[in-house]
């Protein structure tokens, strides 16, 4: 009999541990099946944010969940596997639902700093009171009985709204002086003549090309931003369009008016896959519309209006149209080059400039010398012509960089960088589907390049008065040959250089 109690004894004792084993097991396979069901829904998430964003190709969204269902059943399967197969299951899909949850995260990052470098609608003209550096005056109603200096030769509208900002802000309209232009202004409040300055901060370059070290006897006392909405543009990308790509000549922040020292026109035919760079000389004498009637201008004073007075400028010239713009300054070129780890551009002439040197041929160049590059007119007999072609070559080699598959890795460093240095009026949907259109059909473009030739001359500016400078008389010949050259290309006729 004890020996039957003590048999009894045992099996419920094993059965006992049998049962906790099996609730254990059960408890590690319901564990498992919770993470797979978790790698699912970041799955889900993963592809509804890749659908939305509009850049991936279906057939490549497509794949990619099949692959991560199939992931899923893998995991989810192995749940029902015995042995120690299910811990390998749960380990996987920790795994796949952290990449996932990383991918997830960067994509909507991309997402995001593409979103900012498109689609602006406004171009801003920052309007300045200037006095001088010694004077007491901390705010603007210490300047409430000043006499203030305007300049009558350009830009009234924004004077005007200056002045009656200025007016509500000191409780008295202000008493003012004017003036043919802004360097007589600027000039004037050097001399004690007047006591503050009301302009464009945009005239700067102006001034300073006329008053040596300007800037350093002067500071800013108020400024107001004023904001122009520009036209939208209902242009597809996947339709020839024109893009111009304006370079403005200062370092710092990409928003800043300027003269615009860079002015190139890329003609783009998806359907061809063509590509035209087409320089203009930055001293061509030209009218600008809407802002300088019938006198004539520099080309590079059109940026101080705004980069649709230059897109309007070059419209005219050309006898075609500019759905698009792209701005960058100094600081967005070194940037950008460092950023894709140099690039290889070719030099149709040996020289030096900037404490560089340059070789006949193919130079790889980082940031700084990029610029150096783009930069230089003197070490060549056509000047400002051999500037052109520069700018164009190394345009040229950035876009042939970013076109190189190794650049995937790299996808986020290049849009962070575009986001505080380029300014677009592309909207987001139209970059998507940019991307989209370049990721579907792979491949290499076609990247021509032509610039307009002049004859040096001198002679007045609209927006310098009665000043005498240096401009550039267009050639008709040229300017009618790179007109019908733009159009073909958009109207879908494949051209060689």
């Amino acid at each position: 009999m004890p020996q039957r109690r003590e048999q009894r004894e045992r099996r419920r004792h094993h059965g006992r541990r049998g049962s906790r084993h099996y609730d254990e097991k059960k408890g590690r396979n319901t564990l498992g099946k919770v993470i797979a069901v978790i790698q699912l829904l970041i799955s889900v998430i993963f592809v509804g944010i890749l659908f939305n964003s509009g850049m991936i190709p279906m057939k490549y969204l497509a794949a990619g969940a099949v692959v991560l269902l199939l992931l899923f059943a893998l995991t989810f399967g192995m749940q029902y596997i015995r042995n120690k197969i299910h811990i390998v299951g749960i380990v996987l899909s920790i795994l796949i639902s952290a990449a996932l949850a990383f991918g997830t995260y960067y994509f909507m990052n991309m997402h995001q700093a593409i979103s900012n470098i498109g689609g602006a609608e406004y171009k801003t003209d920052n309007m300045i009171v200037v006095v001088k550096k010694e004077d007491s005056a901390e705010s603007i109603l210490d300047a409430q009985n000043y006499i203030f200096g305007v300049q009558t030769a350009a830009d009234q509208t924004n004077n005007e709204k200056m002045i009656t900002k200025l007016s509500t802000l000191i409780g008295q309209e202000p008493n003012v002086s004017e003036f043919n232009t802004v360097q007589e202004e600027a000039q004037a409040l050097l001399d004690g003549r007047i006591e503050a300055a009301i302009y464009n901060e945009a005239f700067n370059s102006l001034i300073t090309d006329e008053i040596e070290g300007y800037e350093d006897q002067v500071r800013i006392l108020y400024q107001y931003g004023i904001d122009t909405k520009l036209e939208k543009v209902d242009q597809s990308v996947t339709e020839p369009f024109n893009v111009y790509i304006s370079g403005i000549d200062v370092y710092g922040p990409i928003s800043t008016n300027s003269r615009s020292d860079v002015n190139i026109i890329a003609t783009v035919n998806p359907e061809t896959r063509q590509v035209l760079l087409t320089t203009t000389p930055r001293d061509y004498y030209v009218t600008l519309p809407g802002v300088s009637g019938n006198q004539r201008d520099k080309l590079t004073h059109a940026g101080i209006y705004g980069v649709d007075v230059s897109m309007a400028t070059l419209e005219q010239l050309y006898n075609t149209d500019i759905n698009y713009y792209a701005r960058v300054n100094f600081t967005s070129l070194i940037e950008i080059v460092d950023t894709l780890g140099g690039v290889d551009v070719n030099s149709e002439y040996a020289f030096e400039a900037g404490g560089y040197s340059f070789q006949q041929g193919v130079n790889h160049l980082n940031g700084k010398q990029a610029l150096a590059f783009s930069r230089e007119r003197h070490s060549f007999a056509s000047g400002d012509n051999q500037r052109g072609k520069n700018q164009e070559a190394v345009i040229t080699a950035i876009i042939n960089k970013m076109l190189t598959p190794s650049m995937l890795t790299k996808a986020m460093d290049i849009v962070k960088e575009l986001d505080d240095c380029v300014e677009t009026n592309v909207s987001m949907d139209q970059l998507s589907k940019l991307i989209q259109m370049q990721l579907n059909s792979g491949g290499s473009w076609s990247i021509l390049t032509d610039n307009a030739i002049g004859t040096g001359d001198s002679n007045t500016c609209y927006s310098s008065g009665s000043q005498m400078l240096y401009v550039m008389n267009p050639n008709e010949v040229s300017v009618n040959s790179i007109s019908s050259k733009i159009n073909r290309i958009l109207g879908g006729e494949k051209i060689t250089q």
